[in-house]
Order: structure tokens, then C-alpha cells, then sequence
């Protein structure tokens, strides 16, 4: 009996890859039957791996923030604030007021949150800074210490990494300090390794003597009007900027705060009408502005800003 022959499918074929956490498939010319069924199973087991890993991060997370318009997708979406704050971004009428995170001595999480009214000036259409070094974290979870040495560097203050990340306090809560060990793996929320949240940072780099001031609902032209001051500005998100999903947490002590599982640090360095420019590990990037606010209004816009004088 002769061997059965396919021809070539004589459409598309399809190549599988990954766009950041998203399965991509890209058409392009002709493909063998058994080049198709291999391509099938590839979706299958990524599709898989990443239901397992979703499974395996719900298992330590409480139950989800319902107030807060996230999405995993490049075609994001932002709540109706951030895209009053993005359409017109010298607005104050119907964007939510900066909360400005004032840490008491003892640094607790009942600290209160005081909000500002500073009238803003008008904006240039874009602006970067230029002479932020950054480089790549030295500790898995070390973010928020690898970009408070990078961002006080470029104030001239020199830290060390090593002696910042140990003398952040240690905590269940975020809020009110590092949570887990810095050598744990990422991708996690409390109670398990974490890491840590504006509020202990910014107190740590004023022990430096730098007007550090955390900030949560920070809105865009707020962020806008620190770069165009050449003030470059630490932002807490996801993973490189990209969707998540924030959660309610409660401590061992009652507080309760947004988590969220990929918390990240960057530092933003630039801004156009369009993008946002930022340094992550040391690599500079640029992506759509909507998509930068999607992934920092997960943890509620929070950062840490350089203070006026």
C-alpha cells in the first residue's frame, strides 16, 4: 500500500510565541498537517502551564478588590478617572485627589493619608530626563532597593544596595515593611515573600537626607509635572508593565492593604503625548500611556516622588 501524502496547507500557517504573559499567533506561509498538530499541542501546554500557575498564586490570595478596572490584555482598558486624568491631563475637576503618604516614627500601616491641592502649571507635550543609571537588581525580590539607590544616585546621594535592602524594617505588611525574604521567589502576596510598598521606602531614603515623599491615586499629570521638572519618579506595577489583578490583604495585626501578585518597581523618566518612557533593571522602555496606567492603578497609582523644597 502506498503511503498516505499530505499536501501543504496552501493558506496560512501560524508560529506560536509570547508577547510579555500572552500567547501571540502570528499567520505566515504554508504549513504541514504535522506542523499544525505540533503548534496545536505547544497552545495546549502553555495554555496549561498558565492555569496551573494562576491556580497556584489564587491559593494564597484573599478575595478580589471589586473597586479597580484591571485587565490582561495588550488592549487594555483604564477606569473612568485615569481616562479623564488621560484625555485631559491639566484637569483636576474629575480625576481623584493625590494622597500623599506621610509615615509616622513607628511607620505603621493606620499612618494617615493627607490629601494635596498644589495648583499645576501648564505641562510641555513631552519631556525625558536624561542621567538616570539604572542597573539590574542584585536580589531576586529587590527591586524597591535596587531603584531607591538608582533614584537617589541620580540626586547625588550614593547608597549602597546591600545596607538599603537590610535596613528596610520587616513585616507581614507592605505598608509598613518588607514582607517574606528578598530571596524568595517572585510572583507571590503576603503573608508569603513579597516585598514592600512606597511608604517604608520613602522614609528610608529620608533617613539619606533626601525629601522623599510616597504617594498613592498619583494622577498622570502629576507625574507628568515631576518629569517635566526633571524629577524622575519610582512607580510600583506589574511585572514590565503589565495587567494584574489586585487583591484585599489583612496582617496579622488587622490592617488590611491592595496586594497584588508580580509587584514590581520602576522609575519613570520620560512622557509624550502617547508613551511613557521608563527604566526596568537597567534597560530603558517605552510603552502607550494607557498601558502604563493600567498596570500602576493596580496598586492604586502608588510612588515615590521627590518632595518640593
Amino acid at each position: 500500500m502506498n503511503a498516505i501524502k499530505f499536501d501543504p496547507i496552501p493558506e496560512e500557517k501560524y508560529q506560536i510565541y509570547r508577547y510579555n504573559s500572552f500567547i501571540v499567533i502570528e499567520s505566515a506561509k504554508r504549513m504541514t498537517l504535522k506542523t499544525l498538530m505540533k503548534t496545536a499541542i505547544t497552545v495546549f501546554m502553555l495554555l496549561s502551564a498558565s492555569a496551573c500557575a494562576a491556580a497556584r498564586a489564587q491559593a494564597v490570595m484573599e478575595e478580589p478588590v471589586s473597586d479597580v478596572t484591571v485587565v490582561l490584555s495588550p488592549s487594555l482598558q483604564v477606569t473612568e478617572t485615569l481616562l479623564a486624568a488621560t484625555e485631559n491631563p491639566t484637569a483636576t475637576s474629575t480625576a481623584s485627589p493625590t494622597v500623599v503618604y506621610t509615615p509616622t516614627q513607628e511607620n505603621t500601616a493606620a499612618s494617615e493619608f493627607t490629601p494635596t491641592s498644589t495648583p499645576l502649571p501648564d505641562l510641555p507635550e513631552k519631556h525625558y530626563i536624561i542621567g538616570v543609571q539604572g542597573h539590574r537588581q542584585y536580589f531576586p525580590l529587590g527591586c524597591e532597593a535596587s531603584v531607591a539607590v538608582d533614584w537617589a544616585s541620580f540626586f547625588g546621594t550614593e547608597i549602597n544596595e546591600f545596607e538599603f535592602q537590610y535596613s528596610l524594617p520587616s513585616s507581614d505588611n507592605p505598608d509598613i515593611g518588607f514582607v517574606g525574604s528578598v530571596e524568595g521567589p517572585w510572583g507571590q502576596v503576603p503573608p508569603y515573600a513579597y516585598g514592600v510598598h512606597a511608604g517604608p521606602i520613602a522614609s528610608l531614603l529620608q533617613e539619606y537626607g533626601l525629601n522623599a515623599v510616597a504617594v498613592k491615586e498619583f494622577r498622570l499629570d502629576e507625574l507628568k509635572r515631576q518629569l517635566a521638572m526633571d524629577h524622575p519618579v519610582i512607580a510600583w506595577v506589574i511585572g514590565n508593565v503589565v495587567g494584574g489583578v489586585p487583591y484585599r490583604y489583612t496582617d496579622s495585626q488587622g490592617n488590611t492593604t491592595v496586594v497584588a501578585a508580580y509587584e514590581h518597581t520602576i522609575i519613570v523618566i520620560g512622557y509624550t503625548e502617547e508613551i511613557i518612557r521608563y527604566n526596568n533593571n537597567g534597560k530603558v522602555y517605552e510603552i502607550p500611556t494607557d498601558v502604563f496606567l493600567n498596570s500602576w492603578g493596580v496598586l492604586g497609582n502608588m510612588a515615590v516622588i521627590m518632595g518640593d523644597d
